[in-house]
Formats: structure tokens, sequence, C-alpha cells
């Protein structure tokens, strides 16, 4: 056997090759290209990797470009922890020494002793791994739309309440097309108190608003008009100029999100353009997750929609060898206690390392499911009564028993059946 260590960098790698012994049998530093690449695989080929019998890397990324030159084929490659390497490199050196080429080898030396101890990146197929990055894509999208709503809706309070109350009947108000037009129209209390039936009923018709418009209008000229508190006059437009710099500085994240190349003027143009985005990217996930065949199975777990059900697929990917049992992939969602003992003590916590995506998408699952299953409704009420944990731990209990019947279902091919997942305990029910 022979093992490849790969120091990853921005523009050059470090190669290491070693046998069996630990023997250094070669050594490249080649550039991230084609021509980089070529020389890697030549050297591969040259110690005898194939496509039966490849060579196994350790590289210290899961993404890039080198990444996905490596995993064609049935090659194994381990993407490794650079906090576990650097644990790694004190085996060798006591002096605390650095170096491209000796991570390298360190990384080679990983798999030469402990290849059991790692997991391989997974053998998603190509579907599975675009859907990732389509459901990733648009969580992110949807985590940066709520930070910009966030620090807009920071920056009303100090000055513009009158904005506030107006939005709030709505859903996602400050997200809304009608909030970013009155905004645009009346960009500070003193101009939307100015604001006429008119002017109000356009920008409602501007934001595609086509029911209720007349009624609407008059609720807000009554909100804008009703007493507020004001800010001095110079004090407020001190603050108009501090939002746009606020504006300034957002509009470079929403574009880049959106990939847009026209700038934005106004945190509201962002702020709907960063909304838009993440509709397309929803519509995106909508027409590929069904396309995958693990979809039906994922749709018939009760809180798992398209979106949802998308992300959960996206983190655990279809390779149905990833893990060896359930309790592998609960330790990776971080829905399993971890234990810790030492002498006579002896504490059961939550896990802080674990995949937060696949974590956060486990909590909306679970807050889904406990209204639309009796048996996780029964089970959730089960553990904050009898076992007396708060929300947040009774709810991750949840997710941690749900997360083992999806792991059963997928590797058996069967849907989620509620008798079977929650059966009835037939003395409660007497």
């Amino acid at each position: 056997m022979f093992y490849c260590g790969i120091d990853w960098a921005e523009r050059t790698h470090d190669v290491a090759l070693v046998d069996d012994s630990g023997q250094l049998l070669a050594k490249r530093h080649i550039t991230d290209d084609a021509v980089g690449y070529k020389i890697l695989l030549d050297l591969l080929a040259e110690y005898g990797d194939t496509e039966e019998n490849p060579i196994p890397v350790a590289i210290e990324t899961s993404r890039g470009l080198l990444v996905a030159v490596l995993r064609t084929g049935k090659r194994q490659v381990f993407a490794i922890n650079p906090m576990a390497a650097a644990r790694y490199r004190d085996r060798h050196s006591v002096s605390r020494k650095k170096s491209d080429p000796g991570d390298a080898l360190v990384l080679a030396n990983i798999l030469r002793t402990d290849m059991h101890a790692h997991r391989p990146l997974p053998q998603d197929s190509d579907l599975a791994r675009a859907l990732a990055v389509l459901a990733r894509a648009q969580q992110d999208a949807t985590w940066n739309r709520q930070q910009i709503s966030n620090q807009l809706r920071s920056l009303l309070r100090e000055y513009y309440p009158s904005a506030l109350t107006a939005f709030e009947p709505w859903k996602n108000g400050l997200c809304r097309r009608e909030a970013h037009e009155l905004l645009k129209a009346a960009p500070t209390p003193a101009r939307a108190s100015r604001l006429t039936r008119t002017q109000l009923q356009a920008a409602l018709k501007r934001a595609g608003r086509q029911r209720g418009i007349e009624a609407e209008a008059e609720r807000l000229r009554d909100v804008f008009r009703a007493d507020w508190a004001h800010q001095p006059p110079l004090v407020e437009d001190a603050l108009g100029k501090q939002m746009l710099a606020l504006l300034v500085q957002l509009e470079a994240a929403c574009t880049a999100t959106d990939n847009l190349s026209d700038a934005v003027e106004a945190l509201l143009v962002q702020l709907e353009a960063a909304c838009t985005a993440t509709d397309n990217l929803s519509d995106a996930v909508e027409e590929a997750f069904p396309q995958h065949p693990n979809a039906e199975i994922i749709l018939s777990f009760p809180g798992l929609g398209i979106q949802l059900g998308a992300r959960v697929l996206a983190e655990i990917g279809d390779d149905h060898n990833r893990f060896a049992d359930a309790r592998g992939l609960k330790a990776y969602a971080g829905a399993s206690p971890i234990t810790r003992a030492s002498g006579k003590k002896s504490s059961i916590t939550r896990r802080r390392v674990k995949n937060d995506r696949l974590n956060h998408a486990g909590y909306l699952w679970a807050f889904s499911a406990i209204t639309a299953s009796p048996g996780a409704k029964t089970h959730y009420r089960r553990r904050r009564d009898e076992h007396g944990d708060w929300h947040a731990a009774a709810q991750r209990n949840l997710f941690n028993r749900m997360l083992g019947q999806l792991y059963h279902c997928l590797q058996h091919r069967t849907p989620f059946d509620e008798h079977t997942a929650f059966p009835v305990d037939l003395t409660a029910a007497a």
C-alpha cells in the first residue's frame, strides 16, 4: 500500500507519497492548475495507482477543483481536520516546527497509521452534490437576508418607529416589496407624515399589490400621521446618513450573494435583491430535489418539505456506506448527547462539534414534526413532562429519534410509517 498526503494552499500544493513502513518515496510541489493536476496524477500512476486499486489521499479540505479531480473514479479522499493534523504533527516533532512539505508527509502518515479512524468523503452522486450546492446557497441567502433585515430594523427603531408599526401586520414586513416602496418614498418620518392617499396607493401598486389598496393606504396614512417621538431634525438627517453609509457596506455583501452585476443604491434595493435570490434558489431546489431517488422517502417524514428535505439530503448525501450505523449519523448531526467521564465525575451534554447546517435543519424539522405527527408530539410532551427536559433538549431528543428512523428507512428503501415509528402505548390508550 502507498499513501498520499497533500498540503493544500491557494496557489500551490505540496505532495508526499509514503509506503507501509513510512518511508518517503516521492514529493512534489505542484501548481493549482491543469498542469499541476496532471503532474499529481502521473505521480500516483507511477506508483501503481489504477482505477481498480487507487491510492488513498489525505488533504485538509473537502472542496475545490483539486478535490474534484482526486474524487474521479473510486479513489478514497480523506478530508483531515486541520486541528487534527496539527495534533499529529506534534507526534513527529516536539520543537513545533512546521513546513508545507512536512505537513504533506504528516497527512500521508495519518492514512498509514490511522486510516480506519477517519471517514473518507462520501461517494455521493452528481445530482446529490449539485443539490447540496443549491440547498446551501439558498440557506446562506436566507441567513444573509435576515441579517440585513435585522440591521435595517435596528436603524429604523432609533428614529423611524412608525415604519416598524406600519409594517408589523405584514408577514416578513421589512422583506416585502410594499415596505421597500414606502421607505423609498419616505426615508424619514417627517416625509412619511406628509404622504397623501394617492402617493401611498401608488407605492402599493408599484409593489404589485392588487387588492385592498385603498383600505391599506388609509391605515398607513393613519399610522404615519399619528403622534410619534422624533429626533431633532439635524440628528434625524445624521441618522439617515449613517444608514446610507451602512447600506453601502451591505450592498457589497448582497451583491456577492445574489451574483448581481449592477450596483444597488440603497439598502432596500439590496434587501429586495436578496429576497429575489432566495426565491430563485428555492425554485431551483424545488425543481432538482424531486428528481432524486431518496426524495420520496425523505418527503414521507412529517415536518420535511422540499426545501428542508433538500437541506437534509444535501448534508447526509446518498452514499449508503457513509455512516456505519445510525449512531454515526446522529453524532454527525449533533443530535445525540456526549458523555464525559473522568474518575468519579460524569456529565452528559450536547455535542458542540457537529455539522451545523444539518443540526439547524434538524431543529426546524423537529419543530415542524411536533404539529405534523401525533406520535412526535406525544414523544415531545413525554420528554417535557416525565423527564423534565427544556424545550430545546426535548426537541433535540425528538430530532435524534427521527434521524435514526430516517437512516433505517433510507437503508431499507421504505417510507415513513407513523404507527411503526411511534407505536401506541396500549396501557396509556386504555
